[in-house]
Protein backbone atom coordinates (compact mmCIF):
# COMPACT_ATOMS: atom_id res chain seq x y z
CA UNK A 1 0.00 0.00 0.00
CA UNK A 2 1.67 3.57 -0.60
CA UNK A 3 1.88 6.13 2.19
CA UNK A 4 3.32 8.67 0.09
CA UNK A 5 3.03 9.60 -3.12
CA UNK A 6 4.71 12.46 -5.20
CA UNK A 7 3.53 13.62 -8.81
CA UNK A 8 5.66 15.89 -10.91
CA UNK A 9 7.12 18.03 -8.61
CA UNK A 10 9.33 20.52 -9.69
CA UNK A 11 11.32 23.09 -7.72
CA UNK A 12 12.61 26.45 -8.92
CA UNK A 13 14.82 28.84 -6.72
CA UNK A 14 14.39 32.20 -6.80
CA UNK A 15 16.88 33.82 -9.00
CA UNK A 16 17.84 30.41 -10.70
CA UNK A 17 18.12 29.72 -14.02
CA UNK A 18 17.46 26.14 -13.92
CA UNK A 19 15.21 24.09 -11.85
CA UNK A 20 16.65 22.09 -8.60
CA UNK A 21 14.26 19.64 -9.34
CA UNK A 22 12.63 18.58 -12.30
CA UNK A 23 9.16 16.93 -13.09
CA UNK A 24 10.11 14.26 -10.30
CA UNK A 25 7.37 11.50 -9.69
CA UNK A 26 7.59 8.82 -7.07
CA UNK A 27 5.75 6.20 -5.10
CA UNK A 28 6.58 5.25 -1.36
CA UNK A 29 5.25 1.83 0.43
CA UNK A 30 4.31 1.60 3.43
CA UNK A 31 6.81 -0.19 5.49
CA UNK A 32 9.30 0.58 2.86
CA UNK A 33 13.28 1.37 3.71
CA UNK A 34 14.34 3.96 0.85
CA UNK A 35 17.45 5.22 0.01
CA UNK A 36 17.80 8.17 -2.50
CA UNK A 37 21.44 8.62 -3.63
CA UNK A 38 23.11 11.02 -5.80
CA UNK A 39 26.22 13.92 -5.69
CA UNK A 40 26.10 16.98 -4.30
CA UNK A 41 23.61 19.16 -5.47
CA UNK A 42 21.88 16.89 -7.23
CA UNK A 43 18.82 17.88 -5.34
CA UNK A 44 18.57 14.83 -2.74
CA UNK A 45 17.82 17.29 0.29
CA UNK A 46 15.94 19.46 -2.08
CA UNK A 47 13.29 16.90 -2.92
CA UNK A 48 13.62 15.12 1.17
CA UNK A 49 12.24 18.80 2.39
CA UNK A 50 9.11 18.66 -0.69
CA UNK A 51 8.35 15.20 0.74
CA UNK A 52 8.28 16.02 4.35
CA UNK A 53 6.22 19.61 4.06
CA UNK A 54 9.49 21.28 4.68
CA UNK A 55 9.52 23.59 1.37
CA UNK A 56 6.61 24.14 -1.08
CA UNK A 57 7.07 23.47 -4.94
CA UNK A 58 6.92 25.28 -7.55
CA UNK A 59 4.54 23.11 -9.53
CA UNK A 60 3.35 19.12 -8.33
CA UNK A 61 1.98 17.66 -5.66
CA UNK A 62 2.58 15.50 -2.46
CA UNK A 63 0.42 13.16 -0.93
CA UNK A 64 0.68 11.54 2.21
CA UNK A 65 -1.64 9.66 3.92
CA UNK A 66 -4.23 10.20 0.88
CA UNK A 67 -3.71 14.27 2.19
CA UNK A 68 -2.57 16.68 0.15
CA UNK A 69 0.15 18.51 2.17
CA UNK A 70 0.16 21.61 0.03
CA UNK A 71 -3.52 22.21 0.03
CA UNK A 72 -2.86 22.66 3.79
CA UNK A 73 -2.11 26.39 5.10
CA UNK A 74 1.32 26.79 7.38
CA UNK A 75 -0.13 26.22 10.00
CA UNK A 76 -2.28 23.21 9.05
CA UNK A 77 0.94 22.02 6.90
CA UNK A 78 3.14 22.37 10.59
CA UNK A 79 0.96 20.28 12.51
CA UNK A 80 0.31 17.89 9.64
CA UNK A 81 4.02 17.69 9.93
CA UNK A 82 4.39 17.55 13.44
CA UNK A 83 2.42 14.71 13.74
CA UNK A 84 2.99 12.71 10.53
CA UNK A 85 6.71 13.16 9.60
CA UNK A 86 9.55 12.44 11.84
CA UNK A 87 12.79 14.82 10.06
CA UNK A 88 16.35 13.53 10.78
CA UNK A 89 18.76 16.17 9.70
CA UNK A 90 22.44 16.04 8.99
CA UNK A 91 23.68 18.62 11.57
CA UNK A 92 21.17 17.53 14.50
CA UNK A 93 18.88 20.84 14.84
CA UNK A 94 18.56 19.91 18.58
CA UNK A 95 17.37 22.69 20.74
CA UNK A 96 20.99 23.77 23.02
CA UNK A 97 18.81 24.89 26.15
CA UNK A 98 16.86 21.37 26.38
CA UNK A 99 17.91 18.14 27.77
CA UNK A 100 18.03 15.02 26.17
CA UNK A 101 14.71 13.97 27.56
CA UNK A 102 13.39 17.73 26.74
CA UNK A 103 14.40 17.43 23.29
CA UNK A 104 13.17 13.77 22.33
CA UNK A 105 9.76 14.99 23.71
CA UNK A 106 9.59 18.55 22.69
CA UNK A 107 7.28 17.36 19.04
CA UNK A 108 4.64 15.70 21.78
CA UNK A 109 4.93 18.50 24.05
CA UNK A 110 3.68 21.09 21.34
CA UNK A 111 0.67 18.88 20.77
CA UNK A 112 0.04 19.14 24.52
CA UNK A 113 0.81 15.69 24.82
CA UNK A 114 2.10 13.57 27.67
CA UNK A 115 4.96 10.66 26.44
CA UNK A 116 4.16 7.31 28.90
CA UNK A 117 7.28 7.02 30.97
CA UNK A 118 7.19 3.38 30.12
CA UNK A 119 7.38 4.23 26.21
CA UNK A 120 9.89 7.32 26.99
CA UNK A 121 12.23 4.54 29.18
CA UNK A 122 11.97 1.73 26.63
CA UNK A 123 13.39 4.41 23.57
CA UNK A 124 16.44 5.85 25.55
CA UNK A 125 17.47 2.25 26.29
CA UNK A 126 16.83 1.62 22.37
CA UNK A 127 19.16 4.63 21.93
CA UNK A 128 21.64 4.06 24.52
CA UNK A 129 21.23 7.43 26.25
CA UNK A 130 19.41 6.37 29.68
CA UNK A 131 22.63 7.54 31.51
CA UNK A 132 22.55 11.10 29.54
CA UNK A 133 18.16 12.05 30.17
CA UNK A 134 19.85 15.48 31.59
CA UNK A 135 22.98 16.05 29.52
CA UNK A 136 22.36 19.39 27.15
CA UNK A 137 23.31 18.71 23.44
CA UNK A 138 26.45 20.42 24.44
CA UNK A 139 27.77 17.66 26.54
CA UNK A 140 26.96 15.09 24.01
CA UNK A 141 29.09 13.79 21.38
CA UNK A 142 28.29 13.79 17.76
CA UNK A 143 26.79 10.36 17.48
CA UNK A 144 24.70 11.01 20.48
CA UNK A 145 23.25 14.18 19.49
CA UNK A 146 22.04 12.24 16.34
CA UNK A 147 20.48 9.41 18.38
CA UNK A 148 18.74 11.78 19.96
CA UNK A 149 17.69 13.82 16.79
CA UNK A 150 16.42 9.86 16.13
CA UNK A 151 14.41 9.64 19.02
CA UNK A 152 12.79 12.95 18.49
CA UNK A 153 12.00 11.95 14.92
CA UNK A 154 10.42 8.40 16.29
CA UNK A 155 8.80 9.44 19.59
CA UNK A 156 5.23 10.40 18.40
CA UNK A 157 5.11 7.02 15.79
CA UNK A 158 5.28 9.17 12.77
CA UNK A 159 3.64 7.95 9.41
CA UNK A 160 6.90 8.49 8.02
CA UNK A 161 10.85 9.07 8.79
CA UNK A 162 12.68 11.37 6.56
CA UNK A 163 16.66 11.52 7.61
CA UNK A 164 18.76 14.16 5.34
CA UNK A 165 22.48 12.35 5.03
CA UNK A 166 22.16 11.11 9.02
CA UNK A 167 25.43 9.66 9.04
CA UNK A 168 27.15 12.65 7.34
CA UNK A 169 28.71 13.97 10.13
CA UNK A 170 29.39 10.80 11.82
CA UNK A 171 32.63 8.27 11.84
CA UNK A 172 32.34 4.47 10.61
CA UNK A 173 31.24 3.17 14.09
CA UNK A 174 28.90 5.55 15.26
CA UNK A 175 27.36 5.56 11.19
CA UNK A 176 26.62 1.85 11.51
CA UNK A 177 24.81 2.64 14.83
CA UNK A 178 22.38 5.01 12.88
CA UNK A 179 21.81 2.76 10.36
CA UNK A 180 21.09 -0.69 12.82
CA UNK A 181 18.59 1.88 14.71
CA UNK A 182 16.73 3.19 11.45
CA UNK A 183 16.85 -0.50 10.40
CA UNK A 184 14.75 -1.35 13.70
CA UNK A 185 12.27 1.21 13.60
CA UNK A 186 11.56 -0.03 9.96
CA UNK A 187 11.76 -3.98 10.97
CA UNK A 188 10.82 -4.11 14.22
CA UNK A 189 8.39 -1.14 15.03
CA UNK A 190 7.27 -1.06 10.83
CA UNK A 191 8.55 2.19 10.18
CA UNK A 192 8.79 3.99 6.83
CA UNK A 193 12.08 5.31 6.16
CA UNK A 194 13.47 7.34 3.54
CA UNK A 195 17.72 7.86 3.58
CA UNK A 196 19.14 11.17 1.66
CA UNK A 197 22.32 9.45 1.02
CA UNK A 198 25.77 9.83 -0.74
CA UNK A 199 27.36 6.95 1.09
CA UNK A 200 27.05 3.72 -0.71
CA UNK A 201 27.52 1.75 2.42
CA UNK A 202 24.42 3.42 3.69
CA UNK A 203 22.32 2.98 0.22
CA UNK A 204 23.04 -0.56 0.68
CA UNK A 205 21.00 -1.29 3.29
CA UNK A 206 17.92 -0.25 1.81
CA UNK A 207 14.88 -2.57 0.28
CA UNK A 208 15.09 0.42 -2.57
CA UNK A 209 17.44 2.60 -3.70
CA UNK A 210 16.27 5.84 -6.33
CA UNK A 211 18.88 7.93 -7.83
CA UNK A 212 18.57 11.47 -8.43
CA UNK A 213 21.15 14.11 -10.76
CA UNK A 214 20.64 17.18 -11.84
CA UNK A 215 17.03 17.26 -10.64
CA UNK A 216 15.57 13.89 -12.44
CA UNK A 217 15.21 10.69 -11.01
CA UNK A 218 15.35 7.03 -11.60
CA UNK A 219 15.28 3.93 -10.01
CA UNK A 220 18.10 1.94 -9.59
CA UNK A 221 18.53 -1.75 -11.04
Amino acid sequence: MAILTAAHLTKTYPGEEHPALYDVSLTIEAGEFLAIVGPSGSGKSTLLHLLGGVDRPTSGSVELYDTDIYHLNETQLAIFRRRQVGLIYQFYNLMPNLTVVENITLPAALDGKTIPSTALDELLATLGLNGKRDALPGQLSGGQQQLVAIGRALINQPAIVLADEPTGNLDQRNSQEIMTLLRQANVKAGQTVVVITHDPAVAQQASRVVTIEDGKLSERA
